[in-house]
């Protein structure tokens, strides 16, 4: 029978060397906590290094494939990329959210959905690709599955204000509105979702920690929409 570290291996193309590295990556806080009799160690340690690789592949990524583009404007496309609701949406694309290990409580109440630990996930994996195989693998797993559709994922830096614009010019009778539809969680952990409607019309839906987060989400769907659409969007 396959583990579910075999199974997320063949996903990601990549056979670890030290496979508790890979462990590590996948287990959150919250099943640490619950199993210490097993001394396990959750993935911030890893999250924290995979973010600085992150930040750095990227850079380096724009940095060559945009030449014309200067530093400020290479700062927001790189914000756009590595923002947390980018990366849980690159995660949820690679199926990652499904070989997490959560606590049981976490697992209740909906962990698996929460753009932070799924973002964070990918961090830690991205740390962890970094120290068991090198900066090359880590390079070459973040081009695959972060850098994979830069075009649409630069929308995401400031949505709001770019669907604003496209309704105004697409659809000048109508009016852009965002619908909170669902609040849940403890009041330190709070979860919210979001529509983002053009008139009547459900355009784009999305899912954060806060009011703004989901209505960014929500909005950067809804302009992948209307590109789809063949409405012009920039």
């Amino acid at each position: 029978m396959r583990s579910v570290e075999d199974e997320l291996e063949e996903v990601i193309g990549l056979r670890f060397e030290d496979r508790s590295l890979l462990n590590q990556a996948l287990t959150h806080s919250s099943y640490a906590n619950e199993h210490k009799s097993e001394v396990i160690s959750d993935n911030e340690r890893l999250e924290f290094l995979g973010d600085a690789v992150l930040e750095l592949l990227s850079s380096r990524y724009l940095y060559l494939h945009y030449p014309s583009l200067p530093e400020g404007d290479l700062t927001k496309l790189r914000a756009s990329i590595v923002c947390e609701p980018t990366l849980a949406l690159c995660a949820r694309q690679m199926g990652l959210p499904g070989y997490i290990r959560l606590g049981r409580g976490e697992e209740l109440t909906g962990g698996r959905k929460r753009n932070s630990i799924v973002s964070d996930a990918l961090e830690a994996l991205i740390g962890a690709i970094y120290l068991d195989r090198g900066i090359e693998e880590a390079d070459s797993f973040v081009r695959r599955f972060v850098l994979n559709d830069i075009e649409h994922k630069k929308l995401f830096y400031d949505s709001k204000t770019i669907l604003q614009e496209v309704v105004r010019k697409a659809f000048p009778d109508e009016e852009l509105t965002y619908r909170l539809i669902r609040e849940e969680g403890p009041s330190h952990d709070r979860h919210f979702e979001t529509q983002a409607l053009i008139g009547t019309n459900v355009v784009g839906w999305g899912r954060a920690g806060t009011k703004k987060g989901a209505e960014m989400e929500a909005a950067y769907k809804a302009l992948i929409e209307l590109k789809q659409r063949g409405i012009h969007v920039s």
